[in-house]
């Protein structure tokens, strides 16, 4: 006959002796992030907030190309010291603005697209959920960004798994309650799940957006110049957006499709602060729009990255607003 189970064990009586010092743990994750001494108190709930610390990944000799650019999602080859000149502007640029400088430089050769952190991950008021890139040639990248943001002091909430696949120029803060997220091409439905479920828990909520075809991410059809203006690309952005952005009480600046846009990446700019941007140089026709609707430019130059199909908020993973 089968045995009667034994009971298992009390734990609590089970348990050994605490020891006179022990100390029980009592803050809740957000607030270790906010008192900065167990992780960096870097959090995001706008596109707009004055920007307090941005990852940026160093352009090595993983970008001296072999063969067809292409095969590497770039449009040109790359001129490796040239580019490096560009990144220390950029940091620089950034720096002058207050903005505190992350530069992560990997122990061992990356994947030539790390230098598009912006992509890579998507930071929350607890910190970042890890992006898993879409195309073949970027798989791995993850691993570098986990080791960048680890780097820098921030917590990774999630890793995405399954199929899901996920950008984080895809994730737009709407307002300090709401992601928009482009579900399309680069940011599938399972990710979309995964990232409406990490957002729900702190408060959040997710709304899918769905991309029009031929369309990478949603940061390239909006831009946020301030909670109440942004910018739509002329030649891309679909009308509804537009209605769904003036029912939220936004104001868009449409910046008509042409070299500037396409080509010079004009729109592809990082919001410092309110109505303040830093920008690509070489966009005249944009800067001037922006400065008539009373944007404050800031000009860098990039056009090694531009050579590598990515611009100013492609390069730069936003860590900290405030």
């Amino acid at each position: 006959m089968p045995s009667t189970p034994t009971p298992g064990p009390d734990l609590d009586a089970a348990a050994p002796p605490r020891g006179a010092g022990w100390r029980a743990r009592t803050a809740t994750h957000a607030e270790e992030i906010a008192a900065g001494e167990l992780w960096s108190p870097y959090s995001v709930r706008s596109e707009v907030a004055p920007l307090q610390a941005v990852l940026l990944s160093w352009p090595g000799e993983e970008l001296a190309l072999d063969g067809d650019p292409d095969e590497q999602l770039m449009l040109e080859p790359v001129d490796v010291p040239a580019i490096q000149a560009q990144a220390e502007g950029l940091q620089a640029a950034y720096e002058s603005a207050g903005v505190r400088v992350h530069l992560f430089r990997p122990d061992t050769p990356p994947p030539p697209n790390l230098i598009f952190m912006r992509d890579l991950f998507f930071m929350t008021p607890e910190g970042a959920i890890l992006a898993r890139p879409a195309a073949l040639q970027r798989a791995g990248e993850e691993r570098f960004a986990a080791r960048a943001l680890t780097a820098a002091g921030v917590p990774i909430l999630r890793t995405l798994r399954g199929r899901a696949t996920f950008e984080g120029a895809d994730a737009l803060w709407l307002d300090a309650q709401t992601v928009l997220v482009g579900v399309g091409l680069r940011t599938n439905d399972e990710a979309f799940v995964e990232l409406k479920e990490v957002l729900t828990a702190q408060g959040v909520t997710a709304r899918a957006i769905a991309m029009p075809g031929g369309v990478q991410h949603l940061l390239g059809l909006v831009n946020f110049l301030d909670d109440d203006l942004a910018a739509l690309h002329g030649g891309k952005a679909p009308s509804r957006l537009k209605v769904f952005l003036a029912s939220h009480g936004i104001e868009t600046l449409t910046v008509p499709p042409g070299d500037e846009l396409d080509r010079g990446r004009g729109m592809n700019f990082v919001t410092l602060a309110p109505r303040k941007v830093l920008m690509p140089a070489g966009c005249p026709a944009i800067r001037d729009q922006l400065e008539g609707a009373g944007v404050e430019v800031t000009e860098v130059e990039i056009g090694e990255y531009l050579k590598a199909a990515g611009g100013v908020g492609c390069l730069t993973g936003i860590l900290s607003r405030g």
